[in-house]
């Protein structure tokens, strides 16, 4: 072999060098693929996760506005429910007043009707009371004197006031 100076063997170089690419090529496809294969898969399960974490965000983002959106339509709906129900209830209200107010006109003209004819029944008993009254006591006074003329004048002025 060949020994240059300094006592050095290119022979020993040559192997040396390839045995150094046959290590480094091992190695290469023994730990380098396998590690960077590893961290690319990694890389894309992050990546992957933060799409999924992107995509629910702005899921639970349209869902919120949606809710959001339903509960502002069911205020107004429970609103105009309300409304609705207050006028219902005033319309009721004057209903129910209305009725109370001809049931008591009706009770009151009926209170009046029964209170005319019991007062017109109260004279009418008093004029035929104070007409027997008068009848006996001028029967009386008659049958002790004998003043039929005063009798005749007072039935005739008793019936003129009738």
């Amino acid at each position: 072999m060949t020994n240059l100076p300094l006592n050095i063997d290119i022979q020993q170089i040559l192997l040396h060098l390839f045995n150094f690419t046959i290590l480094f090529g091992a190695l290469y496809f023994l730990l380098y693929s396998p590690v960077v294969k590893f961290m690319k898969q990694r890389e894309d399960y992050y990546k992957d996760l933060e799409d999924k974490a992107k995509a629910n965000v702005d899921d639970t983002q349209k869902t919120k506005e949606e809710y959001e959106a339903k509960l502002a339509k069911a205020d107004e709906e429970i609103k105009v429910i309300k409304t609705e129900a207050g006028e219902a209830a005033e319309k009721e209200h004057e209903r129910i007043g209305s009725e109370a107010r001809s049931e008591a006109d009706k009770i009151l003209k009926n209170a009046d009707i029964k209170a005319q004819r019991d007062h017109d029944k109260m004279i009418g008993d008093a004029k035929k009371e104070i007409a027997d009254l008068v009848s006996d006591a001028t029967e009386k006074i008659v049958m002790s004197s004998d003043v039929s003329a005063s009798y005749d004048e007072f039935l005739k002025s008793i019936e003129g006031e009738n």
